[in-house]
């Protein structure tokens, strides 16, 4: 039989929140976001469903899918992790297309699938899973910082295991920045 851990509660802060308006996954920052159960309206990463790409190689390209990549949620604590590991003052979520920065969650990348992020308005987000690094953020960092090409890369490396989650949106509602979210850890079972 394997291990089992009790379900969790835990308490994180919204520190900030951004939208990407247009077709680059940048995001502008915002005071607060509406989600509907697309996700957040006008967003490039806006729907119920998507089309497979490389991440879901046992799909043709391009086929049809759930939309469980809605959302880009991040942690102050790992952002500024990353920062350090690269060399730079700063790293803006909005360069590598975050939506959600919280604060006050440790190991934020490692919560599980199922996590629910619940916050006072009533909405609801669910985690799908990590959110791999990729070159297209550290691209979006070296825009911002061109005298270091080296970030492209870079990012992938420092930022593995810590690049925050990806989720859908549950239950609609708005979020603000300053709102505090309830995080709501299922019981788990270790899978050997």
């Amino acid at each position: 039989m394997s291990e089992r851990r009790p379900a969790q509660t835990h308490s994180a802060s919204v520190d900030w929140l951004g939208w990407a308006v247009g077709p680059d996954f940048v995001t502008t920052p915002v005071e607060r976001l509406h989600l509907t159960y697309a996700g957040i309206p006008g967003d490039l990463h806006e729907g119920l469903t998507r089309k497979s790409g490389a991440r879901e190689p046992w799909y043709p390209r391009g086929t049809p899918m759930r939309n469980e990549r809605q959302l880009s949620l991040l942690s102050r604590e790992e952002l500024n992790a990353i920062a350090e590991t690269l060399a730079i003052p700063d790293l803006d979520p909005a360069w590598i297309g975050g939506n959600f920065v919280l604060s006050g969650l440790p190991a934020f990348s490692t919560l599980p699938p199922r996590t629910l992020l619940m916050f006072p308005s009533g909405a609801a987000i669910r985690v799908d899973g990590d959110n791999g690094p990729c070159r297209a953020s550290g691209r979006g960092i070296v825009r911002h910082v061109p005298e270091r090409p080296d970030l492209e890369f870079g990012f992938v490396k420092a930022a593995k295991h810590r690049r925050g989650l990806v989720g859908w949106v549950e239950r609609e509602g708005e979020v603000r920045v300053g709102d505090t979210a309830s995080v709501r850890v299922w019981e788990q079972a270790l899978y050997p």
